[in-house]
């Protein structure tokens, strides 16, 4: 086999990038994120494009978030990992975002497999896997209960202690990773920092209450750079069991709507069957499954 070029594009090599078949469609998933050439790499053998990978955060951001375009030929999944090694950003999280039902297809498995080889290779290991929806006016809006009265709260200090009790217990595994960490006040603070990185407005985050006052949860309609989505959906443990978080949904996809969202981005963990079904119920249909890899400070060996 002859030896392997990895090199990271510009603005006059950029078109480079495509130059691999797309057999799990990541151009369409990828096409209204905008990706820097100088945060994208490709690995070449005998002139051909054998993977490649995109890094991407904000435009204002100067290091990139996370890995969320990763994309290996069959057979090559050495040169997929020295790609992520030797790279010079050590992002702790990979999303490798697949076409619904991808179990199912004996391509898109087997290209879905490949990828995730190459990544534990790098040493990312799966964290997590995940619905990923899309909401649209013709799915139509769904129906407040009208159970709860939800009012805006200027302090910070007011949701960072909801987000404490809320990450008590839960399903989330992102947000058990945090807590296993740092225990309960990292989880609160990383999703705190999340909705302040969001450049949607501070006045659109909002408690949930019963009609004698007393919290239930809270939910953050947001937008990311992507567009509007719902940020963070959440009851406190003392209220669960009697399908809050579909109101909180339902409410959140309302104020969206409210501001003329076109669409609203959404995502649940796969098992969290409870969140999955509030979905469903709420008219957000699956566009893409996910799987998001962990690895703290990844490509250190590079």
């Amino acid at each position: 086999m002859t030896d392997l070029v990895i090199r990271t594009l510009d603005a006059s090599s950029a078109h480079l990038f495509d130059t691999m078949p797309d057999p799990l469609a990541f151009a369409e998933r990828h096409r209204l994120i905008g990706f820097r050439p100088e945060w994208q790499r490709i690995a070449l053998r005998d002139g051909r494009t054998v993977a490649r990978a995109a890094w991407w955060a904000r435009p204002e951001d100067t290091e990139p978030l996370l890995i969320n375009w990763f994309d290996v030929a069959e057979g090559e999944e050495a040169a997929g990992a020295e790609l992520l090694r030797t790279a010079p950003w050590h992002c702790d999280e990979l999303e490798l975002d697949l076409p619904t039902g991808w179990r199912d297809d004996p391509r898109a498995r087997a290209a879905a497999e490949t990828r995730a080889a190459a990544a534990r290779s790098a040493s990312y290991e799966p964290l997590v896997e995940r619905f990923l929806y899309r909401w649209t006016p013709q799915c139509g809006l769904p129906e407040r209960p009208g159970r709860l009265v939800f009012t805006s709260e200027a302090d910070d200090a007011v949701f960072h202690h909801l987000l404490r009790r809320i990450h008590s217990v839960t399903l989330d595994a992102h947000a058990r990773r945090a807590v296993a960490e740092g225990g309960v006040e990292r989880a609160a603070q990383e999703e705190m920092d999340f909705f302040h990185w969001m450049p949607s407005p501070r006045s659109w985050w909002q408690i949930a209450r019963t009609r004698a006052g007393e919290p239930v949860g809270i939910h953050i309609p947001g937008r990311n750079p992507a567009g509007p989505c719902v940020g963070f959906i959440g009851v406190l443990p003392e209220h669960r069991g009697h399908g809050y978080a579909y109101d909180l949904l339902a409410e959140c996809t309302h104020l969206l709507a409210a501001h003329d969202a076109e669409f609203i981005a959404a995502a649940t963990d796969r098992g969290n069957f409870p969140m999955a079904a509030h979905f469903a119920t709420a008219g957000y249909p699956v566009v893409r499954e996910r799987v998001n890899f962990w690895a703290d400070h990844a490509g250190g060996a590079g």
